[in-house]
C-alpha cells in the first residue's frame, strides 16, 4: 500500500499546512485547544451548577473573593499544550509507517552501487507520494542520491550523519512553544496567587485603616484568610497543569527519541550495512588489481 502524507497526514486533513515530521501547525493546535478549553469549562459549569462540587469554583475568577481572569489562561495555555501533544502523537505515529516500508532488498548479497541506487530511488518514488516527508525516507533518498551521483561511499556515510543530526535539532525545535507553556502556567499560578493577597491584605488594611473594633477587625481577618486560602488555589491549579503537561510532553519526547533511534537502525541495516559490503568489495578488487601489477 502507497504510503501518502498528503491524504494521512491529520494536520492537512484539517485543512492547515502540515509541520514537518512530527511539527506542529500552532495555529491548528489553538483552535483545538480552544475547543478543549470549551468542552472543560462545560464540565467544570455543570459540576459547580448542578453537583454543587464546589472545588471547581476555583476554575472561575479564582473565587468569589479573588476575582481574576488567571485561572482562564492557566487552563487554556494547558489545553493548547494538550493539543499540541495530541498533534504530535498523531504525526508520529504516521512517521512510523514509513519504517516498516521494505524500500531496500533483504537480500544479504545485495550491494548498494550507483546503479542499483537507481533502483531504489524508483521503488522509494513508488512506495510514497512523497519522501522529504518522512524521516527515514528523507535520510534515504539523500543517501541514495548522493551515491548515484557521486559513487562515493564516505560521502554518502557522512551525509547521514549529519542529516540524523539536523532531524535531532529539528525535533528539539517543536518543542520550544511547548516549553514556554510548561514554563508559564505555574509562573501565572504564582501570580494569581500574588494578586489574591495582595487583594486579601488590601481590604484588612482598609478595616484597619478605618479605626474598627475588635470585632470588626475579628470578621474581617476571617475574609482575609478565606481570601488566602482562594489566592493559593490559583497556584495550585497552575502547578497541577503544569506537571500534567511535563508528564504527558516527557513521554512524548521518549516516543521520538525511541522513534530516531528506529531510523537510524534502519539506515544502518538498508544503507549503511549494504555501503561497508560495497566498499570492502572496492577495497578486496584494488588489493587485486595492485598483485596482478
Amino acid at each position: 500500500m502507497k504510503l501518502e502524507w498528503y491524504k494521512q497526514d491529520i494536520e492537512g486533513r484539517l485543512g492547515f499546512a502540515g509541520g514537518k515530521y512530527s511539527g506542529v501547525n500552532a495555529l491548528l493546535a489553538f483552535f483545538i485547544g480552544a475547543v478543549f478549553f470549551a468542552v472543560f469549562y462545560t464540565i467544570v459549569f455543570a459540576m459547580l451548577e448542578f453537583a454543587d462540587v464546589r472545588t471547581a469554583a476555583m476554575f472561575f475568577h479564582g473565587g468569589e473573593q479573588n476575582r481574576s481572569v488567571i485561572p482562564y489562561f492557566i487552563v487554556f495555555f494547558s489545553c493548547w499544550s494538550l493539543a499540541i501533544l495530541l498533534l504530535k502523537n498523531q504525526k508520529l505515529g504516521l512517521q512510523r509507517k514509513a519504517v516498516k516500508l521494505k524500500i531496500v532488498p533483504d537480500d544479504p548479497d545485495f550491494i548498494l552501487t550507483p546503479g542499483s541506487a537507481a533502483n531504489v530511488l524508483r521503488t522509494l518514488y513508488a512506495s510514497v507520494d512523497d519522501p522529504r516527508r518522512f524521516m527515514v525516507l528523507n535520510r534515504i533518498e539523500r543517501a541514495l542520491a548522493n551515491l548515484k551521483n557521486i559513487g562515493r561511499v564516505s560521502d554518502v556515510a557522512e551525509g547521514l550523519s549529519v542529516q540524523a543530526e539536523n532531524d535531532e535539532a529539528y525535533i528539539e525545535s517543536t518543542y520550544t512553544l511547548l516549553r514556554g507553556f510548561i514554563w508559564a502556567v505555574p509562573v501565572m499560578g504564582f501570580i494569581g496567587t500574588v494578586v489574591g493577597l495582595s487583594q486579601a491584605i488590601g481590604e484588612f488594611g482598609k478595616v484597619v485603616a478605618a479605626g474598627a473594633g475588635v470585632a470588626e477587625l475579628t470578621s474581617s481577618l476571617g475574609g482575609v484568610t478565606s481570601g488566602l486560602s482562594i489566592a493559593f488555589e490559583t497556584t495550585m491549579v497552575g502547578l497541577i497543569a503544569a506537571l500534567i503537561v511535563q508528564l504527558l510532553a516527557t513521554m512524548i519526547r521518549k516516543k521520538e527519541e525511541d522513534f530516531m533511534d528506529e531510523c537510524s537502525d534502519y539506515c544502518h541495516r538498508y544503507v549503511i550495512a549494504k555501503l561497508k559490503t560495497l566498499q570492502e568489495r572496492q577495497v578486496f578488487m584494488g588489493a587485486d588489481e595492485g598483485n596482478a601489477e
